[in-house]
């Protein structure tokens, strides 16, 4: 009788710590934990870094090659300046040239943010873990739909000047005597296309 409790006891245990090993490997991979992945750590300073999250990806020539793993300011004294570090954590293997280009990406227009790394060629010169690279800062929205404003009020301003024949499209368009000037080279011109070829002599 104790044999047989003692049994079933057993059997419960293993059963609970299969379970809790299934459990706790399946909380590792939804945590993005790199458990049994060696790799390495380096870090990109950005002046503005547009939203990127803990846990973004970071890619290497377009393939997924790693995450942000912290993001934090950093004061720099010399410039005294105040800048954002972002900690990337790579896989081990991935040599990104020192000269290579980094900065924040969108999956989208209004996708999720992640660290984009185009390699540079001067692969005799790697980052190392823990080494500092300096990424390309993204460009805030405000700044593009300023610039959009200002070429809407450019094209504004010309659409005007044309209504007011002014400049030498508007004259173009509403001119009658520079219309009639054109149509009468071009006539004279089917005319006689030899004028075309015909080259004055300078005077001595």
């Amino acid at each position: 009788m104790i044999f047989g409790k003692t049994k079933l006891e057993l059997k419960v245990g293993t059963f609970v710590f299969v379970g809790l090993m299934i459990l706790t490997v399946f909380v590792l991979s939804i945590g993005g934990f790199k458990t049994w992945t060696s790799g390495y750590e380096v870090n990109v300073t950005f002046n503005f870094v547009n939203g990127i999250k803990l846990g973004a990806p970071v890619r290497f020539a377009g393939l997924d090659t790693g995450q942000v793993k912290k993001i934090s300011f950093v004061f720099v004294p010399e410039e005294q300046a105040t800048r954002v570090k972002v900690l990337c954590w790579l896989k081990k293997g991935v040599q990104i040239p020192i000269d290579s280009t980094v900065w924040v990406n969108t999956l989208g227009l209004l996708g999720e943010k992640y660290v984009e790394i185009i390699p540079g060629k001067d692969y005799s010169n790697v980052l190392t873990a823990n080494q500092t690279i300096v990424g390309v800062d993204p460009i805030p929205m405000h700044e593009v739909t300023h610039l959009a404003k200002s070429i809407v009020d450019n094209i504004n301003q010309l659409i005007e000047k044309i209504k007011n024949k002014e400049g030498t499209l508007g004259k173009l368009i509403y001119d009658d005597a520079m219309y009639n000037e054109l149509e009468a080279f071009a006539a004279d011109i089917r005319k006689n296309p030899w004028k075309l070829f015909y080259k004055t002599k300078e005077k001595k």
